[in-house]
């Protein structure tokens, strides 16, 4: 797949808008104050799964991002409790006049873990490890790909060409062509900056291929970053991490001593874990119990909705699904507005597309499918596919910001397929236990998945689902327009002009719910996150990438 871009205008005024963006002053840039070296407590957050492993590069989902977040730094960041983008690592970041080389002024007081200088070196180091992988790095390494396309051993296709350290502090960058995602990507945990003494010390691109996954090298479970808190240990046998705070952080410290995160798969158990006392905080509380928690003493910070659930689709295990009737059948015969109504918490919202309205590109004409299943039965009968056999999938031991109880929402999708005639044959695997794996290994023909988006792109929604055929996301690569599909993506991604990129989106999100419908989009949530009496300074981010840096744990 070719992300090399092309673009007929690249406008003085657009490159000046970047320019002057750049330059505001970093909120974490606080002069070394906060909670200093004196014991300030522990806080204790609940999480729904366990991480895979901890180097943020070949992680991909958010109980893993979770606990890399607050190790870890980008050359930029997003403001907390927003999804605007800030400086972090660099101060200052610009354009040539093509929009091919982007200079980067970088930070002359940071330091990693290992106490090893951050500058222009590692910056390049950095880059140059995540852009040489092999073949299972390239596999693991699905961020990288979706952003930049591809890896070294296929540069031409790279939007990624080459990183030059041009002075001790400052590193210039170069892509293939101007792009809306550069350089708001790099704001990506995956894109985080590590130390390059500990990366070659500890093997990291040591990774290799084993059974449905991956077996990853040392560096993996003891990763070193900039962050405010530093890796400590990882008790596997009984599901904690401890992070300790970074007393050498060049901007305000953590306000907490420790922040240690307890693996508790059930949300009724984090809930009774917090009514304990044994935890400070958990995420995605049932929404039917947020009124009570509240009663309780506790806080419930409920966020925007940022994010899609989605029924995907894959016609390479089941060639029925290349049919658009047999699609348009399996979604009229959801009843999504029932669905929303019972299982989400208020606020959320029937979708009518793979991405949330807050995102420039939303098309405002599309309405929701209909929940006819009369016209489902028709439609089946027409394609020849009545009483077709479906094998349906929904993953356990997690909840997600768009699917707090996902089993609750598999059955509602489940019986309502059932009704129209449709055998479903259900699996099911654990988040990190298999179901990631074998989602993107094709094994089932349909399961429910999710995407929060990473910053406010229209391309981060639909370019990651449809924009790559070499992830064979939704099976596209089986349709005949799959990869017009993609070239659509490319080219409406490059267009400068932010209307006219707009719009080329709104088009392109018309035709994937019109004319193409390779998934079924069910709807968009605002999740929350609870903290118990005495917990101050938590900011809820649209993304779910809260920093708990901030937070700080009094007495009840």
């Amino acid at each position: 797949m070719s992300v090399k871009r092309t673009v007929a205008t690249w406008t003085t005024a657009v490159l000046a808008a970047a320019t002057l963006a750049s330059c505001a002053e970093s909120e974490r840039d606080g002069g070394g104050e906060g909670g200093g070296s004196e014991d300030a407590g522990t806080f204790v957050f609940g999480a729904a799964g366990a991480p895979e492993m901890f180097d943020p590069f070949y992680a991909t989902d958010g109980e893993t991002f979770r606990v890399t977040r607050q190790m870890f730094e980008g050359l930029l960041g997003i403001e907390p409790g927003s999804a605007e983008v800030v400086p972090e690592l660099a101060t200052e970041w610009e354009p040539n006049e093509d929009g091919t080389e982007w200079t980067f002024t970088l930070r002359d007081d940071v330091t990693f873990h290992d106490g090893e200088p951050f500058n222009a070196e590692a910056v390049c180091y950095n880059f140059e490890r995540m852009f040489d992988q092999n073949e299972a790095g390239q596999t693991a390494g699905e961020y990288w790909g979706y952003v930049m396309g591809a890896f070294a051993n296929d540069a031409e296709n790279s939007l990624y060409q080459g990183c030059e350290a041009t002075d001790e502090f400052e590193a210039v960058i170069t892509i293939s062509g101007p792009t809306s995602g550069f350089p708001t990507m790099l704001t990506l945990e995956s894109l985080s900056m590590q130390s390059p003494k500990a990366l070659e010390e500890g093997d990291a691109n040591g990774i290799a291929a084993e059974g449905e996954g991956f077996s990853f090298p040392a560096y993996a479970d003891a990763p070193v970053g900039t962050g405010p808190f530093t890796f400590g240990e990882y008790d596997e046998a009984n599901g904690e991490i401890t992070l300790a705070r970074n007393d050498d952080y060049w901007g305000d410290t953590a306000k907490v001593s420790e922040l240690v995160f307890r693996v508790i798969p059930d949300e009724s158990t984090r809930r009774q874990e917090l009514e304990a006392g044994s935890i400070n905080g958990y995420d995605l509380p049932n929404p039917v119990d947020w009124a009570g928690l509240e009663e309780d003493g506790n806080s419930v910070e409920v966020r925007d909705p940022f994010n899609i659930l989605y029924l995907g689709l894959n016609p390479e295990a089941n060639p029925q699904l290349k049919d658009l009737k047999v699609r348009q059948a399996l979604y009229h015969a959801l009843n999504r507005e029932q669905l929303v109504q019972t299982q989400l918490p208020e606020g959320a919202a029937v979708a009518t597309q793979f991405m949330p309205d807050t995102v420039s590109g939303y098309n405002t004409e599309l309405e929701p499918y209909p929940y006819d299943p009369d016209e489902a039965k028709r439609l089946l009968q027409e394609a020849g596919a009545e009483g077709m056999e479906l094998t349906f999938a929904y993953p356990t031991e997690v909840s997600r910001p768009y699917m707090p109880d996902p089993e609750k929402i598999f059955e509602a999708l489940r019986t309502d397929l059932e009704a129209v005639g449709v055998k479903v044959d259900v699996k099911t695997a654990s988040w990190n236990g298999g179901y990631l794996d074998n989602v993107t290994a094709g094994r089932y023909d349909a399961y429910i998945l999710g995407w929060t988006g990473d910053y406010d792109s229209a391309y981060n929604f639909i370019g990651t689902f449809f924009g790559n055929l070499k992830e064979n996301d939704f099976g596209t690569s089986a349709y005949p327009w799959g990869k017009q599909l993609a070239d659509d993506l490319k080219a409406a991604d490059a267009v400068v002009d932010e209307d006219e990129r707009g719009a080329a989106f709104e088009e392109i999100n018309g035709q994937i719910m019109e004319e193409y419908l390779p998934g079924l989009p069910i709807s968009h949530s605002p999740p929350a996150l609870v903290v118990g009496p005495g917990v101050e300074g938590v900011v809820p981010s649209p993304l779910t990438a809260e920093e708990f840096d901030t937070v700080t744990v009094g007495g009840e």
